[in-house]
């Protein structure tokens, strides 16, 4: 359809801001070591799988309760809201947080117009606790994690919150926490250039991997924080006036092990098609957008196998969910091959 602006007014964007530190890398290490549908699509799933096994038994014993109650969502919003760039000045401002103040924090944002409900839920006030599991309805996670934070003591969340954080710092950042420091740094540097040179909206296209994020009413900022241990995803979240994005950092932040690395998306893409079954997904979904029941009648075989192939593409960022539905990325398929010649080409004159 045609579109003729009559309006007038500049459409309007956001404002960028970075952010970046190893209690993020801590917080998110915790959400992928415990998100069992993800964890064999991750990166470095085996290592995260190995520092899980081989941990303390109080350390287990927290990433089982997190694994049972999303509660690594919690130890993000808590970074949003403290003043921590140190794991004792994290544990420090939980310590003294006023319960009340603690559990509004945890609460997710859901918009606006529910900000009052959530007030009221963090004070203990079960109407609105209805309030917000009945906006929630549907979420995967949402409802069960609203009650469980508002039922459980402010004290036993922050033993919780603490003894999570701390256990996995030593774990898996402390003994890596020079060279995560230097890639997390990097990336953020060579953002900053690029925001220099390029609009708000394609730097968050480029560093998420091709979401293309526009401006929506009540959303000033987008936060983009660079991660290392939840590559190839990209995690979104919402805050007050904020949309963030925990972006896998580029090949290029890396440390140059190797000469001519190509882009991590290409070799991602590259690998998500390297296999028959999701070949044959893609060109279904090129034809049309299709939900998971009709791909498995389409490929004769297990509805949990053709699962796994779709969140490969995904990660991949070949494939996304649209209206219940997985929907085929035609313009990232289609542009490998330009893509790749680039990479060829690279340094050739």
């Amino acid at each position: 359809m045609e579109h003729i602006n009559l309006s007038g007014r500049k459409r309007e964007s956001y404002k960028l801001e970075f952010s970046h530190s190893l209690l993020w890398e801590c917080a998110l290490g915790i959400a992928a070591v415990t998100n069992g549908a993800l964890i064999d699509t991750l990166e470095h799933s085996a290592k995260l799988s190995g520092i899980r096994s081989g941990a303390s038994r109080g350390l287990k014993d927290q990433l089982d309760h997190i694994e049972k109650n999303n509660t690594w969502k919690s130890l993000l919003q808590l970074l949003h809201h403290v003043e921590a760039r140190t794991l004792q000045e994290f544990i420090s401002a939980v310590e003294k947080m006023d319960g009340k103040e603690l559990k509004q924090i945890c609460l997710p944002f859901l918009g606006q117009e529910k900000e009052e409900a959530r007030k009221r839920a963090a004070s203990g006030h079960a109407e609105s606790l209805e309030e917000l599991i009945r906006h929630v309805e549907g979420h995967k996670f949402f409802p069960a994690y609203i009650a469980y934070i508002f039922k459980e003591s402010p004290g036993k969340l922050k033993k919780h919150f603490i003894a999570s954080m701390e256990g996995w710092y030593l774990a898996a950042i402390e003994p890596d926490k020079h060279r995560l420091s230097a890639i997390l740094e990097k990336d953020v540097h060579d953002k900053k250039l690029l925001a220099a040179r390029t609009s708000p909206e394609d730097l968050a296209e480029q560093a998420t991997g091709g979401i293309a994020y526009l401006p929506e009413p009540g959303v000033f900022t987008v936060r983009l924080i660079p991660q290392y241990v939840y590559r190839p995803w990209t995690i979104e979240a919402d805050l007050e006036g904020t949309k963030v994005f925990y972006y896998p950092v580029s090949n290029s932040s890396l440390p140059a092990d190797v000469p001519d690395s190509p882009d991590y998306f290409l070799v991602q893409k590259q690998k998500a098609l390297g296999d028959e079954f999701r070949l044959r997904i893609v060109k279904l979904l090129f034809k049309e957008d299709l939900p998971l029941q009709d791909i498995t009648e389409e490929l004769n075989i297990g509805k949990s196998t053709v699962h796994h192939h779709l969140k490969i593409l995904r990660a991949a960022k070949l494939a996304e969910v649209h209206n219940h539905k997985y929907r085929l990325k035609k313009e990232a398929v289609l542009s490998l091959g330009r893509e790749l010649e680039r990479y060829l080409r690279g340094g050739c004159e």
